[in-house]
């Protein structure tokens, strides 16, 4: 990768990361779907600016939008749920955590549903060490029935969800869909989806408070920084450097995560959250295949 391409891994890492930090700061004001709303519906209409000032409006040209309400399904809408109702229950920094195991569902999902991603024995010992980073991750509180293991789950089931949604979006390079359009598309197909559902279930009319400053900020952070420009980015580094090379950026959100819980929400996670995050990093590290390539031809 180029020393550009980097620098976009690297805030868009950051910028990923934060999205916990700013998810729990509005869910002490907002129920999660609300969140889920505000996020996509405000990155919407940043992103539908930017093109109606520049590439021109989504709705004077001919667009995918079957394919933009699956990845917006997929991509946004099932995920984003998941994780912000799973943060009601645990820590942002654990929630970031769960969520590197994407790419190990992202193994098991592409394994069945394409034809040149198979597992290898490499893979499969990758994917037995990350499912044992899980275990110790979880740890007694799956046995003990812990409330917090249910919020555990809902994390680990958005990391299906988003397993889904990279081996769906692969399609996106074949359709040579500009990253601004594919960002746009999904967050506007999110933001129809997700209306309708929102006011049946959270129903905003009956908070008992209007949302406070704090909340506001922390909806627009998510919204534009973790979301509108993240996904720019996103599609970017998909573009220039592939999937492979876009995987690193796994390794590198819950370092954000945590430094932003600890050191402003006091959250604190205890050794057993490390050692599992440590068993996934290394089955990422074995998936990437970056480590065992240096170690081969450094012998």
């Amino acid at each position: 990768m180029t020393a550009r391409v980097w620098v976009w891994l690297l805030s868009l890492s950051v910028l990923w990361g934060g999205s916990f930090f700013f998810a729990k700061v509005a869910l002490g004001e907002l129920a999660p779907l609300s969140v889920v709303f505000g996020r996509v519906a405000l990155a919407a209409i940043a992103l539908n600016l930017v093109l109606a000032l520049t590439a021109g409006s989504l709705l004077q040209r001919k667009v995918p939008w079957r394919t933009f309400f699956a990845m917006g399904l997929l991509n946004n809408l099932v995920p984003f749920a998941l994780i912000f109702w799973g943060q009601t229950q645990i820590a942002s920094g654990l929630a970031s955590i769960l969520n590197a195991t994407t790419p190990l569902f992202t193994l098991i999902v592409a394994h069945f549903l394409t034809q040149d991603e198979r597992i290898d024995a490499i893979k499969l010992g990758a994917l037995v060490i990350g499912i044992g980073g899980v275990v110790v991750l979880m740890g007694p509180d799956a046995l003990a029935g812990n409330h917090g293991v249910l919020g555990q789950l809902a994390c680990l089931g958005a990391a299906l969800s988003y397993a889904f949604a990279g081996v769906y979006g692969r399609r996106f390079k074949a359709m040579n869909i500009a990253p601004l359009d594919a960002a746009a598309g999904q967050v506007t197909a999110s933001t129809m989806l997700i209306l309708p559902i929102m006011l049946i279930v959270d129903q905003p009319w009956t908070l008992p408070a209007f949302p406070s400053a704090t909340a506001w900020a922390s909806l627009a952070g998510l919204a534009l920084l973790s979301t509108a420009l993240a996904y720019v980015l996103y599609f970017r580094i998909l573009a220039a450097a592939g999937a492979t090379n876009l995987l690193l950026v796994t390794f590198l959100i819950p370092v954000t995560a945590i430094l932003l819980g600890v050191a402003v929400l006091g959250e604190h996670l205890l050794p057993r959250h490390f050692a599992g995050m440590a068993l996934i990093g290394l089955s990422l590290a074995a998936i990437d295949g970056r480590l065992l390539n240096f170690l081969h031809t450094a012998k």
